[in-house]
């Protein structure tokens, strides 16, 4: 009596959702194949894959123009989606950029459809949450703040390996000084590197706003 019962919840289908938008598609980016489903009455080759460069991209917006696609949805993966989306955008398609944790954690996948396939179901009946992204102007100073910063800490980084060579010389101006690319680091640092070793010359080269005094440089 168990065993039947189970085989009848087995055999028993899964409500199917109404399809809230039929003119979706989904796209599985990679880093050098991207593949792209439609709705199978768009296409008789609802599943296509395109190569990354700038002019495949372009390929596909057009593919995608032409099976009157309206509505987009691809997995935020890595940088490789930013070209798409960025065409995509421009062309005029409403482009939902996905989590990958938010669609690959829904119910009722099945094996034999592909990424791709899933991502335009799940969209089509509205299951997929848009992902946050800002205007292009803040996007771009995001990028150039991000820079920055990075460009900084590998400043640091270098300014550590001077005062380290310094030490090895066992010329200590770091002890005396508080930044040594500061006016008078620099100078005495240029003037090492061009080969004057005379600690009063090098001492001499001292800014006047300096509190230390020329012997405290040697």
């Amino acid at each position: 009596m168990w065993q039947a019962r189970k085989r009848k919840l087995k055999e028993k289908k899964a409500p199917e959702l109404p399809v809230l938008n039929p003119a979706t598609a989904g796209i599985d980016i990679g880093a050098t194949e991207i593949y792209v489903a439609v709705h199978p009455e768009c296409d008789p080759e609802p599943v296509r894959s395109f190569a990354s460069f700038t002019e495949d991209l372009h390929r596909l917006a057009d593919w995608l123009t032409i099976c009157q696609v309206t509505s987009v949805a691809m997995e935020s993966t890595g940088v490789y989606w930013i070209p798409l989306f960025q065409i995509l955008e421009k062309r005029g398609f409403d482009v939902c950029l996905v989590n990958a944790r938010y669609y690959q954690n829904v119910p009722g996948r099945r094996t034999d459809v592909s990424d791709c396939q899933w991502l335009r179901h799940l969209h089509s009946v509205g299951l997929l949450r848009a992902s946050f992204r800002p205007a292009d102007q803040v996007c771009a100073l995001r990028s150039l703040v991000r820079h920055r910063e990075t460009l900084i800490q590998s400043a640091s980084g270098h300014v550590l390996r001077m005062q380290k060579a310094l030490n090895q010389m066992n010329l200590q101006i770091h002890h005396v000084i508080s930044d040594i690319t500061g006016i008078t680091g620099l100078r005495i640092i240029e003037a090492v590197l061009t080969g004057e070793r005379n600690p009063v010359k090098l001492a001499a080269l001292r800014d006047g706003r300096i509190k230390a005094s020329e012997r405290n440089h040697y």
